[in-house]
């Protein structure tokens, strides 16, 4: 299991330290989950030299290398700040920033030569769910950003389905829905490359994940985990969706075990 918190543009770099000195106070995170947490880009350098127990992540990352690009900072930048995982493709950067697929497959590109973590952004709109096309759309997505990847890389990528509709809109995605797009997105994968390739890439539900519907959301056979927003902003909120994928983790493999 993995549970990622993208902390957008929140936070003074003050409370970002107390966060982390609180998740460090707490007890060991649940075998079987990784934690990443992913800060303002400004805060970076100095987050990466922390002792805390959350992977590092960036919320984004240049498409380019080094060179004259103002504003821009390269994979090999982030990783030289202690970054390990990098979000590309989210929601907002593709509708906010203008970022095309082109663009966020060059991005991918980026993140894994550095050695880094792809957190691989799919989802679609209200207007798409509406129209029926909402699984051609993620699925246009997923071959655009992933299907030109060499299958030795893929130990390097996560997938984050974003149901861009239930996200801030008072709509909510049950559980159904979300494994049944996240079922949609393994049976890609098992195509395109293989069943073992398919069962090892994490898939993560990147709607409104909170404490109360965390349990059943991870618990959907598809859904390894959850990219959290809003709930990832406060330690205990955070530390409570870690907990219930701590739960899941256990009982699967339990199941493991004994199958």
């Amino acid at each position: 299991m993995f549970v990622a918190g993208n902390w957008k543009s929140n936070k003074s770099f003050n409370e970002a330290k107390e966060f982390a000195n609180v998740m460090s106070a707490m007890s060991a995170m649940p075998e079987g989950v990784e934690v990443m947490v992913a800060p303002p880009t400004p805060y970076l350098a100095a987050m990466g030299q922390l002792e805390w127990p959350c992977r590092l992540g960036a919320q984004n990352v240049s498409a380019t290398g080094p060179g004259a690009q103002t504003g821009e900072y390269t994979a090999e930048m982030l990783a030289g700040c202690g970054v390990q995982d990098v979000i590309v493709g989210h929601s907002e950067r593709r509708d906010g920033h203008g970022e095309d697929d082109e663009a966020v497959a060059e991005k991918v590109n980026r993140v894994l030569e550095a050695g880094l973590r792809v957190v691989f952004c799919c989802g679609e709109s209200l207007q798409d769910r509406q129209t029926d096309v909402h699984f051609d759309k993620v699925l246009r997505q997923m071959g655009s950003g992933i299907l030109h990847l060499p299958v030795e890389l893929l130990d390097r990528v996560v997938v984050a389905y974003e149901p861009i509709w239930a996200i801030g809109t008072g709509l909510t995605a049950t559980a159904e829905q979300a494994q049944e797009m996240h079922a949609a997105i393994r049976g890609w994968l098992r195509e395109a490359y293989d069943e073992s390739t398919a069962s090892r890439i994490p898939l993560l539900y990147g709607g409104s994940c909170k404490p109360g519907n965390a349990d059943e959301l991870f618990a959907c056979a598809d859904v390894d985990g959850g990219l959290i927003g809003g709930a990832a902003l406060d330690p205990e909120s955070f530390r409570a969706i870690v907990d219930a994928a701590g739960r899941v983790a256990a009982t699967r493999m339990h199941v493991d075990t004994n199958s």
